[in-house]
């Protein structure tokens, strides 16, 4: 079994950056593909960014595109969310997610929320005017 733990939010002025972690622990994940997902206040939960095991497939929302990149560390069983430009509604709890593993993935596979099984806590980004 893998739990996941996210770390990094905190308030951040529009315009500034943030890094979010997630920590895995119990299992290595280096074989695991991992999202980001993140819910606002009244909204459904929505995709963000997400990695395969490979680092090669890292799909990523519209929304931000160009802003934030996703990255992992295999060997530290950790992946990464670098937040650059933040706007107001960024603002939301994010999420990580990780497994299960398959033979291969594709953009559209690792945007779903289905396609993992193991959740973070979260962790509740501020960003403010």
């Amino acid at each position: 079994q893998v739990q996941l733990v996210e770390s990094g939010g905190g308030l951040v002025q529009a315009g500034g950056s943030l890094r979010l972690s997630c920590a895995a622990s119990g299992r290595t994940v280096s074989s695991y593909p991992m999202g980001w997902f993140r819910q606002a206040p009244g909204k459904e939960r929505e995709f963000v960014a997400a990695i395969s095991p490979s680092g090669i497939t890292t799909p990523y929302a519209d929304s931000v595109k160009g802003r934030f990149t996703i990255s992992r560390a295999n060997a530290k069983n950790t992946v990464y969310l670098q937040m650059n430009a933040v706007k107001p509604e960024d603002t939301a709890v994010y999420y990580c997610a990780a497994g299960p593993r398959k033979t291969s993935y594709s953009g559209g596979y690792l945007s779903e929320e289905g396609s993992y099984d193991y959740w973070g806590q979260g962790t509740q980004v501020l960003v403010s005017s």
